[in-house]
C-alpha cells in the first residue's frame, strides 16, 4: 500500500538530481513539500498535510546520509583504471548467438590488455569491447537483429580495496554524482572487486574525476 513516504522516495528517485542535493542537506523541504504535495494526494486519493510530506522528506535525507556514512566507515579504497577507444554493440538475444558468445574471447586479444565485455540479459546481448575489433563484431553479428551501436567509448573500472561486494549503495552513489554531471552511462559491468561504467569519450575526464572525488569521500578525505 502507498504512503506518502513511499510516495516521496518515488518522486526523489526519478529526481537525482533532487536527491542528492536533498541528501547534502541543500534542499528547501518546505518549498520541495509543497511541489510533491499534489501528486501525492493524486497518488493516495486523499488530502495529506504538507507537514506529513517534510517529515517524510527529512526522513529520508537522513536514511541516504546514514548509509552514505556507513560507506565512509567501512574502510574501503580503490584505484581507478580508464581504458579508451571503446566500442558498444546491443543485439537481440538468440539461440544462435548464445552458442557462439565463447569464440569472441579467442577473437580478442585479452592477455594483452584489450577489452570485452559480455553481458546477457533476457532479450539482449551487449558486447563492449576494443574498438580496433569493431569490424570484426560486426561480421560476427552478421543475420543477427542489431538495436545499436556506438563508437568513441571509455571504460572507467574502479578496482576496490575492501568488501565492496556487501557494502550498500556504491553503485547508486555513483550512478547520481555521474547524473548531476549529465554523464550518460552505456553500460555497467560489477564483479566482487571491480566496478565499470562504459562512458562516451568527451566524458571521460569528467568521469575520471567523479570517481576520483568519490573515492576520496569513501576514505573521509
Amino acid at each position: 500500500m502507498e504512503s506518502v513516504s513511499s510516495m516521496v522516495k518515488y518522486l526523489l528517485e526519478n529526481k537525482p538530481f533532487l536527491l542528492d542535493a536533498l541528501s547534502r542537506g541543500i534542499l528547501s523541504l518546505g518549498n520541495l513539500a509543497s511541489e510533491f504535495k499534489p501528486d501525492i494526494e493524486k497518488a493516495l486519493d486523499k488530502e495529506i498535510k504538507e507537514t506529513a510530506v517534510v517529515m517524510a522528506l527529512r526522513r529520508y535525507g537522513d536514511e541516504i546520509r546514514a548509509h552514505q556514512e556507513l560507506s565512509v566507515s567501512s574502510g574501503i579504497s580503490g584505484e581507478i583504471l580508464m581504458k579508451t577507444n571503446i566500442c558498444d554493440f546491443n543485439v537481440q538475444k538468440s539461440t544462435n548467438l548464445l552458442a557462439k558468445l565463447k569464440n569472441l574471447y579467442s577473437m580478442v586479444n585479452i592477455e594483452r590488455g584489450d577489452f570485452l565485455n559480455i553481458i546477457v540479459g533476457n532479450n539482449e546481448i551487449s558486447i563492449s569491447v576494443s574498438e580496433k575489433y569493431f569490424s570484426k563484431i560486426e561480421e560476427f553479428l552478421r543475420g543477427e537483429k542489431l538495436f545499436n551501436r556506438s563508437r568513441g567509448l571509455v571504460s572507467l573500472t574502479v578496482i576496490f580495496d575492501g568488501d565492496f561486494l556487501h557494502t550498500p549503495g556504491i553503485v547508486s552513489q555513483v550512478m547520481h554524482r555521474f547524473a548531476w554531471e549529465n554523464i550518460n552511462i552505456y553500460e555497467i559491468v560489477s564483479t566482487m572487486t571491480e566496478l565499470t561504467f562504459v562512458i562516451e569519450n568527451k566524458n571521460s575526464i569528467k568521469g575520471y574525476e567523479v570517481l576520483q572525488k568519490y573515492l576520496e569521500h569513501m576514505q573521509g578525505r
